[in-house]
């Protein structure tokens, strides 16, 4: 039986990108909703899980982006209802604040390449199979500075403490972006050049190092891919039962 899991793409550089097939190979479909695109957010989640994908504007730019209300209704319901749920990026700040975290800009400036994230995840269903420093690309200027009640930490980096979290059995938020293709991280920097410059990271450069850590890059996405499909599964199998955690 294939799964069928709800994707919230917030802008046209930002889609689920390696993800997509990952998935599909995982025997879960990818159902995704545009709403910068006037495609109209469901107001119930009838899915078999959730991802919220990354985005340019601020976890309440409402104004901006006026379906974040939306986004972060459903994200509220399905950790209610216990529907594995992952918000990448802007996604993992829409988690925190509907959940009662707080997001604001990242006082120590913006994260942006190919960096380390120390993972602390042991016996998680989703970041358990990581350890050490494994590298994502991180690319983001916002920052979850008070993680939701209850959240469960799971990852951090040298920039910033809340890198990773867990909201119950089933629900995470990553603030790195394990599904990035080379083609959006591209379309990123030549957008954001200017500031990168202004703080002495050359683009070029910044890509050429992702583009040789391709291979970790690939293996470290394909990893939290693989366990978030493998969670859904398991629920929609035994909808009662969340996986087990050492």
């Amino acid at each position: 039986m294939t799964s069928r899991i709800l994707v919230i793409e917030h802008g046209s550089d930002g889609g689920p990108g390696r993800f997509g097939p990952w998935l599909a190979d995982a025997g879960v479909e990818a159902v995704i909703v545009r709403p910068y695109a006037g495609e109209l957010l469901p107001k119930d989640l009838e899915h078999d899980g959730l991802i919220v994908l990354g985005g340019a504007m601020g976890a309440t730019d409402d104004e901006r982006a006026p379906w974040l209300p939306g986004a972060r209704a459903l994200l509220r319901q399905a950790v209610a209802a216990g529907v594995p749920t992952l918000g990448i990026c802007l996604g993992a700040q829409l988690l925190a604040v509907a959940c009662g975290g707080e997001v604001a800009r990242g006082a120590a400036g913006p994260e942006l390449g190919a960096c380390p994230v120390t993972v602390a995840a042991d016996g998680d269903a989703l970041l358990g199979g990581l350890s050490g420093t494994p590298r994502f690309v991180q690319w983001h200027f916002d920052v979850i500075t008070v993680p939701p009640p209850g959240a469960v930490p799971l990852a951090s980096s040298a920039m910033y403490p809340v890198q990773a979290f867990r909201l119950g059995d089933v629900a995470w938020g990553v603030q790195f972006h394990p599904e990035v293709t080379q083609t959006d991280m591209a379309t990123w920097a030549a957008s954001d050049a200017v500031v990168m410059r202004e703080r002495g990271q050359e683009p070029r450069e910044v890509l050429a190092d992702a583009i040789a850590r391709e291979d970790e890059l690939a293996v470290n996405g394909h990893a939290v891919a693989a366990a978030f499909a493998a969670v859904v599964r398991a629920c929609q199998a035994t909808p009662a039962a969340a996986p087990e955690r050492a």
